[in-house]
């Protein structure tokens, strides 16, 4: 194959190695668990040392997006959902722009007047109601995440009569005149419970990041408080800092 890798200036020449292989693997040129070419093979392709080939797959095998197979070669491994930070964007939205196939597991929906905490964050009297929706989120038909959504009550009663397994809730409240305008995240890292495992089919204990987001509306209305545990070995963030 001819090579259409045109270095720059901009960056480290090993750094646009890597992210070229990083944009052949999501044009799915190489495909998961898939043999990439071999080191000389790619210094030919990239008309680059063989010094620079090492570093740009040693960040990428650092990285989680290739592994090293003893004796074989090295390999895509199965995809990872990669979140951006600095963008408002649903769970769907950010798993089809990976290239991957969102879907969802009802796990629970209520309304409530007892979740003190959960009123006081969305700044809704005591004596009200909220929406409380809980679902199990998969990626390629693999679990990833545990997400648990709380809404004011006259906002969340938009999603409650709606099919919550396949629900988009930004397009619904987008095509009921809510538009979110910004949102605040915190990420931690916190340990899964034997419940939260059992759904993730993971191991009780194992490592998990937890993301909680409070989104706003017009006029700096609160309308969403959602924490959201991923399976810390299948996703994570990528966020640019400029100077």
């Amino acid at each position: 194959m001819g090579s259409s890798f045109e270095p720059t200036k901009n960056s480290s020449l090993y750094i646009q190695v890597k992210d070229s292989i990083i944009k052949r693997i999501q044009e799915k040129v190489w495909s998961p668990h898939s043999m990439i070419p071999t080191e000389n093979e790619l210094m030919v392709e990239f008309n680059v040392s063989r010094t620079t080939i090492r570093q740009a797959v040693s960040i990428l095998v650092q990285e989680g997006i290739l592994e090293k197979k003893q004796g074989k070669g090295t390999i895509v491994k199965p995809r990872v959902f990669v979140g951006t930070l600095g963008k408002l964007k649903g769970f769907a939205e950010e798993a089809l722009e990976n290239g991957i196939i969102p879907s969802s597991k009802l796990l629970l929906v209520k309304t409530s007047k007892d979740l003190n905490y959960e009123k006081s964050v969305l700044k809704v009297p005591m004596e009200e109601e909220i929406v409380v929706i809980e679902r199990l989120r998969f990626a390629n038909q693999t679990p990833i995440a545990i997400e648990r959504s709380c809404w004011p009550y006259d906002i969340g009663k938009l999603l409650i009569d709606q099919d919550l397994n396949g629900a988009n809730y930004y397009e619904i409240l987008e095509e009921n005149h809510i538009i979110l305008t910004h949102a605040l995240e915190k990420i931690t890292s916190i340990n899964a419970t034997l419940f939260e495992a059992d759904l993730l089919g993971i191991r009780g204990g194992q490592a998990l990041l937890e993301m909680q987001k409070l989104s706003f509306g017009r006029e700096n209305r609160l309308i969403e408080f959602t924490t959201t545990k991923f399976c810390s070995d299948k996703y994570q963030y990528n966020i640019e800092l400029v100077r």
